[in-house]
């Protein structure tokens, strides 16, 4: 199993645009088969995606989705910061 966590911040006046480009990817990244949990959090204009993926195969073939890169594209000048993602192991 893979766990990412990818944390997102938008400028507070772009925060409604960039919460609707996300639920899109969400939906779409939960139709692959690969996924096991998608799940999107949020507090004020930070967005926080938590993934698993069952396999790096599959993770890798999502990095290359065309709606992941289009969200990146298209996201970039919407954000306050960088997109950080973080690739995890459970401890407990």
């Amino acid at each position: 199993m893979i766990s990412i966590t990818a944390i997102i911040k938008s400028k507070k006046e772009n925060s409604e645009q960039v919460k609707t480009m996300i639920e899109n990817l969400v939906n779409q990244t939960r139709k692959e088969t690969a996924c096991v949990r998608y799940d999107l959090h949020a507090t004020e204009n930070v967005f926080i995606i938590w993934e698993e993926w069952a396999d790096q195969i599959g993770f890798d073939k999502h990095n290359n989705q065309s709606y992941l890169l289009d969200f990146v594209t298209n996201s970039e000048t919407l954000l306050a910061s960088p997109i950080q993602v973080y690739k995890t192991t459970q401890i407990l």
